[in-house]
């Protein structure tokens, strides 16, 4: 647990970056501390292992004063990861992982195990071991610094902006990892972010912090999305947040109509019998590959062929999943598959939007 009382940080030119924050990270959670650049996002979170030193107020960890704590002890029992990584560039990537337990102390064989286990738990290659840093890809590195975090198993984590300086996909990758990490290991995560959609994809709780450190609203991300506080969140949280709101909603109860489909290889002729502007490919076990419009379609249907677009969304998903898989497919009919990826038909927006205007059930904070 980490509880910030009261917490201010004044710099000596007199800027307030941190007003008094009051906040609680739960145990085992990930709080995400998002807001406009200069609201003390950073500030808060490097407050907390004391490389930035607080002004006033106090922040706990446990229930212990982390100003009656040595720094430098503070900072070894608690995981640290930046937007680059900064890894040392002299250093392979299993010693990047091993540098908090040796400096704890931990012998030499236990620190190189734990260090090759991380390797892979982190979802890189045994091979990785021996690299160098600037053999890595930005993405790579990014995941070296998560396992380098995790080396000593600290029960606290912070992390300031991890995932931000790599390619939308890369980025996506590594938040997925995030989380499947966090599922196994449930670590007191203070998190922060720039980016709303990020923060109500990791957070369990969501804290928007005015500019000067103020809290607006702490809340899950779907009472966030869905009753923010006053104007300045709800614009912060951006004008769809209706949209994002679904993410939090089940999927409402439909029944997918049967779609024709086509495998590898299908000629043509076959192709254009089903008469249907767009024809959806699937492979030998009935898993959606892409579609391919009959009128072009002039040899056997192959992978370099197959139209891409449109998302894949399970029945028992979200609301935001299955309307988007309707509104992204080039056909106008959402891709609907069962836990294995097996296709169960197809549903068109007007059918999502239809049966989302029924009354809703509840939703995954348990409110109407």
């Amino acid at each position: 647990m980490i509880r910030f009382e009261g917490a201010t940080k004044t710099f000596p030119d007199g800027t307030v970056a941190v007003g008094g924050l009051d906040l609680l990270a739960a145990t085992g959670s990930i709080t995400v501390l998002v807001g406009p650049s200069g609201c003390g996002k950073t500030t808060s979170l490097r407050m907390v292992n004391r490389m930035i030193e607080p002004t006033g107020g106090r922040i706990m960890i446990d229930d212990r004063d982390t100003a009656s704590m040595d720094a430098a002890q503070l900072r070894r029992g608690i995981g640290y990861v930046i937007q680059h990584a900064g890894l040392f560039p002299h250093r392979t990537i299993v010693d990047n992982i091993a540098t908090v337990p040796r400096l704890l102390g931990w012998d030499r064989s236990t620190t190189r195990n734990r260090a090759l286990e991380l390797i892979e738990r982190v979802g890189l290659p045994a091979s990785f071991a021996g690299r160098y840093p600037h053999q890595l890809s930005g993405g790579q590195q990014q995941r070296v610094g998560v396992a380098r975090a995790l080396a000593a198993d600290p029960p606290v984590m912070l992390m300031d902006e991890p995932f931000s300086a790599v390619d939308p996909v890369v980025r996506e990758q590594l938040q997925e990892e995030f989380l499947r990490l966090q599922s196994e290991l449930g670590k007191t995560i203070l998190f922060v972010t720039h980016d709303i959609d990020e923060a109500v994809k990791l957070g369990d709780q969501v804290a928007v912090l005015r500019v000067g450190g103020v809290l607006a609203q702490v809340a899950d991300p779907a009472t966030l999305l869905r009753d923010p506080v006053d104007d300045f969140v709800a614009d912060f949280a951006g004008r769809d947040r209706g949209y994002r709101g679904l993410g939090f909603r089940p999927a409402p109860s439909l029944t997918p109509r049967s779609e024709p489909a086509v495998t590898l290889g299908t000629s043509p002729e076959e192709v254009r019998r089903s008469g249907n502007a767009w024809v959806l490919v699937v492979d030998d076990d009935r898993r959606p590959l892409g579609w391919v419009e009959p009128a072009r379609v002039t040899e056997p249907v192959a992978t370099d062929r197959l139209h891409r677009g449109g998302t894949v969304a399970r029945l028992d998903g979200s609301s935001r999943a299955i309307l988007d898989a309707a509104l992204s497919s080039p056909s106008g009919r959402g891709v609907v598959v069962d836990d294995d990826g097996c296709l169960l038909g197809t549903v068109t927006s007007a059918e999502v939007v239809a049966a989302l205007q029924s009354p809703p059930g509840p939703d995954s904070s348990g409110q109407p």
